[in-house]
């Protein structure tokens, strides 16, 4: 099983890409675009440990075992770099870093890869001092790029960028994906539906079952609200049960990530770490202290996200539209939650979600933002 089994893609997009990561002179550069649950930057982090990957076959590159990919994988690969900010903005010092970076030739690898999440965060003035290194870029030199939507970023970057747009899957996919990893039928739907066709959230929902309840019960705690305490408790219940679930998923990602180091580095665990080597170490160390961080700021976004689902089931039901319950497990309380509210109040509470999201997306205060919202609902 390779690394390309575990994304799912359009045929022809995952064909395009396995061509293009055991081609001679690969294209140098990559925009990876999708929406919120899409694989979009999954799919450029494996393209990355494909193009880098050390199988001597082209045709097995992406193979997800060998050294490059495993480095690749867990960021601490020589010649590979892999940005990603918490700041509202990439700053033009951070674009400079990378231009820098993409001058050094490879030291192990055929290529440099430089992997930049969230370009849709570059100003203009970043941007431009990006745009000379992907216009001409050195001969060894790969970037990929990650956007929600190619028109989040500058024209002039996108237009030198081959484009690679990345669907949702459907929940069907996703479902069919882990009944053929072992899961139960039921399970699967229920997780990929959950999941809104995430397929690495899915994934954890159906393996994880204090994670499943946790999902299961966070979006619908916006039913029990009656007073500010219970508004204010349930707010802070939400961003709890987050916080809870992005530290598991770190733990879980790290622990395995630092074990394949370990092994290919030919450290047995508890043993001593030469000088010599500490320094990959410390570099998977530093990066999953970053990524910790993001992926907090990431599932209390997806938390309050949820909470549309539940939004929407509410609206189907006062409808009365007939369309099936995204948390169908809770059909009861949302009936009942339905016939306390209107419609117009539902698309209300829909419009300020929408709010709240946007400002979470800027780093904006989440506790107070959260509270606010949380509060529209006593009754």
């Amino acid at each position: 099983m390779s690394l390309w089994d575990e994304l799912i893609l359009p045929a022809g997009t995952l064909d395009q890409l396995r061509r293009d990561a055991s081609a001679e002179r690969p294209t140098h550069a990559w925009l990876f675009t999708g929406a919120a649950g899409a694989p979009h930057r999954r799919a450029a982090l494996i393209f990355a440990a494909a193009l880098l990957c050390e199988q001597p076959n082209p045709a097995d590159r992406g193979c997800g075992t060998c050294k490059g990919c495993v480095t690749v994988l867990n960021g601490s690969h020589s010649d590979f770099t892999h940005f990603r900010t918490e700041a509202v903005s990439i700053s033009i010092d951070d674009a400079r870093d990378l231009v820098m970076k993409a001058q050094d030739r490879p030291s192990v690898g055929r290529w440099r890869v430089i992997l930049m999440e969230d370009t849709e965060r570059m100003p203009e003035r970043t941007s431009n001092v990006l745009l000379k290194a992907i216009e001409e870029p050195p001969p060894h030199t790969i970037w990929l790029l990650t956007a929600p939507s190619p028109t989040d970023v500058l024209v002039t970057i996108r237009s030198r960028c081959r484009p690679v747009q990345l669907p949702v899957p459907a929940i069907a996919d996703v479902a069919a994906k882990l009944a053929a990893d072992g899961i139960e039928d039921a399970l699967a739907r229920h997780a990929a539906t959950l999941a809104q066709g995430d397929a690495e959230v899915a994934a954890r929902l159906a393996h994880d079952p204090a994670a499943l309840q946790r999902r299961e019960t966070l979006p619908l705690l916006i039913m029990n609200i009656r007073s500010i305490s219970s508004a204010y408790a349930a707010a802070d219940r939400l961003i709890t049960l987050a916080e809870q679930d992005a530290a598991e998923a770190a733990a879980a990602r790290d622990e395995k990530e630092r074990t394949e180091l370990l092994a290919i580095l030919g450290i047995t665990e508890g043993a001593r770490i030469s000088p010599s080597l500490r320094s990959q170490v410390r570099r998977l160390e530093d990066e999953q202290k970053r990524r910790a961080k993001r992926i907090q700021s990431d599932t209390l976004l997806r938390s309050m996200t949820e909470i549309q689902t539940v939004l929407r089931d509410v609206l189907t039901l006062q409808l009365n539209s007939g369309s099936a319950l995204m948390n169908e497990h809770a059909r009861d309380a949302l009936t009942e939650f339905a016939a306390r509210t209107s419609a117009a109040q539902t698309l209300e509470h829909v419009q300020a979600l929408e709010v709240v999201l946007g400002r979470l997306r800027t780093n904006a205060n989440a506790r107070l933002l959260i509270e606010g919202f949380m509060g529209r609902f006593v009754h």
